[in-house]
This record gives C-alpha cells, sequence and structure tokens, in this order.
C-alpha cells in the first residue's frame, strides 16, 4: 500500500468537507517531528504526544523533551500546535524487551516497542476526544512502515479512534527533516533511544574506527 497516497485521500477529504480534524501526533524527537508537523499543520490541529518509555538514560529523555517543547515554540503554523508529554514509564519498555535484548534494530524488540508507544497514543486520543491519532516514526528511513501502520490502526480501531495511515519520510520527508533540523538547530541524537539501539550503535562506530 502507498501510505503517502493514503494520507493525502483523508487530506482531500477533510478540505472538502471544510472540517479542520483535531490530531493527536506521537513524536519520537523533535527533528523527526518538524516536517510532519510542518506538513500536517496545514490541516488539523495537533497535540504533539511525547511518549517514548525506551528511551535511555533519563537525562537523554528530559533533553529530548525540552527540544521538542522548544521547537513547538518556534515554528510558525497555520494552526496551533499544543504538546502533551506522557509518563516515562521505563519498566514497561523493558518487560516488553524481556528475552530480546540481543535483537538487531529493526527486529521484534522495535515493533513491541511500536505497540506500547501506539497504545498509549491510541488511548490518549480516545481520552482527549480526538479525530485521529498518528505517529512521526515512520519519517525514519530505519523504521518499517507497513508494522507502523498494521499496529497503529489495531491500536487506534481498539478505541474507536481513526488512525492517518501515514509514511512520512516519502516526498522527501527525511530530507526535510534534517533541512529544518538546521534551520531551528535542533539537537539530531546519533541513536534511536533505547539503551540496545546505542550499545549496536556503539559496536558500529569502533567497527569503523577499525577498519
Amino acid at each position: 500500500m502507498n501510505y503517502q497516497k493514503e494520507t493525502e485521500k483523508i487530506i482531500e477529504r477533510i478540505q472538502r468537507e471544510g472540517r479542520v480534524p483535531k490530531l493527536l501526533l506521537h513524536s519520537c524527537c523533535a527533528p523527526c517531528s518538524s516536517y510532519v508537523l510542518e506538513y500536517l499543520s496545514q490541516y488539523f490541529e495537533i497535540t504533539v504526544f511525547y511518549y517514548n518509555p525506551n528511551i535511555y538514560p533519563e537525562q537523554e529523555y528530559r533533553k529530548r523533551v525540552i527540544e521538542q517543547e522548544a521547537l513547538i515554540r518556534s515554528m510558525n503554523c497555520r494552526y496551533p500546535i499544543t504538546f502533551l508529554e506522557g509518563n516515562y514509564e521505563k519498566d514497561k519498555f523493558y518487560e516488553i524487551a524481556k528475552g530480546l535484548e540481543e535483537e538487531p534494530e529493526g527486529g521484534e524488540r522495535c515493533r513491541r516497542c511500536y505497540r506500547l508507544r501506539l497504545r498509549a497514543a491510541a488511548l490518549a486520543a480516545k481520552e482527549g476526544g480526538y479525530d485521529y491519532v498518528t505517529t512521526t516514526l515512520s519519517i525514519s528511513p530505519m523504521k518499517k512502515a507497513d508494522w507502523l501502520n498494521e499496529i497503529g490502526q489495531e491500536e487506534a480501531e481498539q478505541q474507536g479512534v481513526s488512525y492517518l495511515l501515514s509514511d512520512f519520510k516519502k516526498k522527501n520527508g527525511y530530507q526535510r527533516s534534517i533541512q529544518l533540523s538546521k534551520q531551528y538547530g535542533l539537537y539530531r541524537q546519533d541513536y534511536c533511544g533505547c539503551v540496545f539501539s546505542r550499545e549496536e550503535r556503539r559496536k558500529q562506530q569502533e567497527e569503523r574506527k577499525k577498519e
């Protein structure tokens, strides 16, 4: 499925109807959210939902929260953007990652992590009365859009909320996020977030040095 075209179909429909729906946007970090906010804030009233209990260590988590809030304040968008921080429930992440500590990035551990975060986003969308829920995660070339949309739809359906299908890396979305990160002076982390991805990245860097 071309998820970008599905996004465009939804946007075309709400424009014909003259509506500005409320969207809960789960964000993994400020750099990834930059393009998504620039794009979707033309059509939706957005609340950025920051729920990432996978991030390690806690200082890194706090740094990314501050950066996310700073970006929202800096952006001049058509419709207002608000911020909602979820709980930093790191024990929940380690629970779902148990037994998968050695999995490479992009494997089953990541899939479970997607579900953990998207479930929390769907619940928050239901509680807040949002029309749609989605995530910025699909902007990363390292993330599988098929998994994200499949899981997102399942979790949103259980809560009675519409999931906005997406693949934000399309239409040069990822490249645009790099441009916007430079424009706003954003901190771009060099690992996804969890302790396992950080260790994997460290080993990769050591291998490159040896070569």
